[in-house]
């Protein structure tokens, strides 16, 4: 099996890049810039995503994408749509012109970040973006639903949390997921046989969590790392934080607060 794995130069692409070792026959990598450290099994292939002729080469002769790619946090509307509006539909696009049978997309908790931290949901609530970043998320799932509909591909949207070895602060005690995990996740997104399009949430066993995540388990999820394992580490690095009495009140956290201006007791509501 050969996968593209898209902003391979990344931060996340840099984490699961050595697990991936011995799972495939090549690992095809593609960024705008070639990532360091280039491995047996690894092949680079420069590609943007606002060039459909590099990601038409990049996608050629592969089987699944991993697509990490895109402005990976909140910027201005040009920024956001070049990257992850007209980015997302050509690499879709490229994967089904060249017969790609399977995408992985790295969705965000940021799609229904405007959430309260006391609800609890799951896949299949209206999203709630808190940041033009999150509005291109949603994107990316709505785009994976019509490709796996109407052209066939097998797609795995998944709601990162936050990636890493440990949870960093509070709300990641409730959004962490480790990279072994998401790798996990992943797999059930290159491998499932009965895989059509999905939605699930990037998260590790947190007893914090406010996500609902039985669409991912019914799939054959089964996270190995716990939140709570470090929650007295978070827990001290939280105390150094300012608080935020906007963003504490929602899954989103900073991302909500930033340039808030609306009703803050109709959004909380």
């Amino acid at each position: 099996m050969r996968v593209l794995m898209t902003g391979a130069a990344g931060g996340v692409a840099t984490m699961l890049r050595p697990l991936l070792v011995g799972l495939y026959d090549e690992v095809v990598l593609s960024d705008r810039r070639a990532p360091e450290g280039l491995a047996a099994h690894e092949r680079f292939v420069a590609a943007d995503l606002g060039d459909p002729d590099s990601l038409a080469a990049a996608c050629d002769g592969v089987d699944g994408i991993i697509h990490l790619g895109g402005q990976a946090y909140e910027a201005e509307w040009e920024v956001i749509h070049s990257a992850n509006i007209t980015g997302c539909w050509n690499l879709f696009e490229a994967a089904r012109q060249a017969g790609v049978e399977r995408v992985v997309f790295a969705s965000s908790n940021h799609a229904i970040g405007f959430y309260p931290r006391r609800d609890r949901i799951g896949v299949d609530e209206p999203v709630r973006p808190d940041s033009r970043y999150g509005i291109s998320k949603a994107f990316g799932e709505a785009v994976g639903s019509f490709y796996a509909d109407k052209f066939g591909l097998r797609v795995l949207s998944i709601r990162i949390g936050n990636v890493g070895p440990v949870p960093l602060d509070k709300r990641r005690l409730s959004i962490w997921i480790h990279q072994e995990d998401l790798l996990s996740l992943i797999r059930i997104g290159l491998e499932h046989p009965e895989l059509h399009n999905a939605i699930v949430y990037g998260v590790s066993q947190n007893e914090r969590s406010w996500w609902d995540n039985r669409t991912a388990y019914r799939l054959g999820y089964a996270p190995r790392h716990r939140a709570e394992d470090h929650v007295d580490a978070a827990l001290a690095a939280q105390a150094k934080l300012p608080p935020d009495p906007i963003g504490d009140l929602f899954q989103g956290g900073t991302f909500c607060a930033a340039e808030f201006a609306g009703d803050l007791k109709r959004t909380s509501s």
